[in-house]
Order: structure tokens, then sequence, then C-alpha cells
């Protein structure tokens, strides 16, 4: 059952996403050669305080920190640390909070100053896939349309596809049904409805698809050592199309 939410409830998550949206525009400005991902960490953390914002991470299944902080060849789920980022990183950062009942959750992919041609391509192909993704976020249409065009444009380019993280229904919840796979053929699973929430988040990485995760229990890396991006927002159909609502 995929939980339908009410115009009255997508505006509590539209102020929940917003808050996303901020503090995550405001680690963007942070993030440079120098910085560490611990301190972008407490940022968000105060920055949640400021705005009366629980971050949706910390805590969650045991999760100890605020942001997912995951450079180069991390995917995902990757811990803060204290090793300085250095030029030609690139740098995920994964966010939620809940805000009055309800949770907004984004990713972006930074570059940490000058990172080359190869890694620029990477992240503009992960990003555009997202962008093309949420245009398929309409009601009539199926889930899986959601899953197929990022699949296709991605691997389109000579990317490739994580397969073992995915996207999700969002709402009361961090994580609610359906599991939104970013591959798969189109014309398939249930047909989109108004008042539908999502968070679409593509997760590409430059060689091949496989993934392992480290001793810590969370931390994703690509088993080939090449780099990963991931790009998300939180996305409610609407009567007028697909709504991002982790977008200032």
């Amino acid at each position: 059952m995929i939980a339908l939410k009410s115009r009255h409830e997508i505006e509590r998550m539209r102020r929940a996403g917003n808050v996303v949206a901020e503090i995550l525009a405001l680690l963007r400005e942070k993030v440079r050669p120098g910085m560490t991902t611990l301190e972008l960490d407490a940022i968000a953390e105060n920055e949640c305080t400021k705005r009366k914002a629980r971050p949706a991470f910390k805590g969650y299944g045991g999760f100890p920190f605020t942001i997912c902080a995951s450079p180069n060849e991390k995917v995902v789920h990757g811990f803060p640390t204290s090793e300085p980022l250095i030029e030609g990183d690139i740098l995920s950062i994964d966010f939620g909070v809940v805000l009055d009942g309800f949770f907004g959750d984004a990713a972006v992919t930074l570059p940490v100053g000058p990172v080359g041609a190869a890694k620029e391509r990477l992240l503009a192909t992960t990003e555009k896939a997202l962008s093309l993704a949420i245009d398929k976020a309409n009601a009539g249409g199926r889930l899986s349309d959601i899953s197929h065009v990022v699949q296709s444009y991605a691997e389109g380019q000579g990317f490739s596809i994580v397969r073992e993280f995915v996207g999700h229904g969002i709402g009361r919840q961090l994580h609610e049904s359906p599991q939104l796979p970013n591959f798969g053929p189109p014309g398939q699973g249930p047909r989109l409805k108004v008042g539908m929430t999502f968070a679409i988040e593509p997760m590409i990485n430059a060689g091949g698809p496989a993934v392992r995760i480290l001793s810590d229990g969370w931390t994703a890396v690509t088993v080939d050592g090449f780099p990963s991006a991931h790009f998300e927002h939180t996305v409610a159909v609407t009567e007028h199309g697909a709504e991002v609502l982790t977008r200032l």
C-alpha cells in the first residue's frame, strides 16, 4: 500500500523539505579543501537545532551522525571523519530532517575545488538522471518509468547503476512503501497517483556497479575503487506534475 498524502500533508512535507534544502545549500558553501566532514556534520546538526527540526538519520537504525558523508569511491552511508577534504575529491552528502511529523530527504555530490573532466561528467550525468526521473513522476505513469529513465540515461553515458540501494516512499516515515530502484524496464509497477511522495535518488558509478560494505557496517564503497555520485530529491506527485519539495 502506497500512502497518499493530502494537500495539507504535502504542505508539511514542503516545510520539512525547505529546511533540508536550506541546510544543504549552506553545506555546499562550506565544502572546500581542508574542511572535514565532521565539521560539516556539526554545522548540519546546529542548523537543525536553529530550525527546531530533528536530524532524520541520527539514531536511525543506529546511524550515529546527522549527515551521510561519502567521498570519492564511497557510495552512500559514509561516516563523517576528521580527515580533511582535498582538492580533486568529490563528496556526496545525504541529509534529511523530520519537522512537524513529516520527513524531507535529499542528497548532492559536490566537487572539492577543480576535479577534472571525468568526475565533472559523472556528477553532471547523475544530476541529469535525477532531473529526468523527476519528470517521469506524473499521475498516470508507472513507477518503473522513473527507474527506467535513470538506467537508460546513465548507462547510455557509459556509467553503471548501483543495485543494492534504491529510492523509496517518504512522508510520516523516512522509508515508506514502495521501493524505487534506479533500474528496470518501463511500464511496470503501480500506477502513479496524486498524493504519492517519493525520495528519488540515483546512485551512479564511474566504473562497475558492484559495491561492498565496510567494517563499520554502514559505509558502501565501489568494489573497483572508481568514484560514485548520488543526487536525491523528495518529490510529490501533484495535479500539475511532479513537485520537488527539497528545492529552494
